[in-house]
């Protein structure tokens, strides 16, 4: 009579469900955009005071120093998502377009 184990070491281990398409762009374009907008945050506020801008050159920010860091962080997100959208569609596109003669 064979000893029975409860695990089997030859089984493989459970497959992870697939990835979508949709999924996948999303992270392409999200994930360096995240990566991006921390870096240009950096960039930016390592040579302005948050504490002294201005809406439009009149009235100041008065805002707390961490919502200034915050909002304008998910603003570089955005902006640069986008982008990286608009750069992910138009490639997308051009494999319909027929290059050469």
């Amino acid at each position: 009579m064979q000893a029975s184990s409860d695990s089997d070491p030859q089984e493989d281990p459970p497959a992870t469900p697939p990835v979508g398409p949709v999924q996948l762009m999303a992270m392409q374009i999200a994930w360096p955009s995240f990566l991006m907008a921390g870096v240009m945050e950096g960039l930016v506020f390592s040579v302005v005071d948050p504490s002294a801008l201005h809406w439009f050159g009149q009235q100041a920010i008065d805002w707390p120093v961490q919502a200034v860091y915050t909002v304008s962080f998910f603003l570089f997100w955005l902006v640069i998502a986008l982008a990286c959208g608009i750069s992910r569609a138009l490639q997308t596109f051009t494999h319909d377009v027929r290059v050469g003669p």
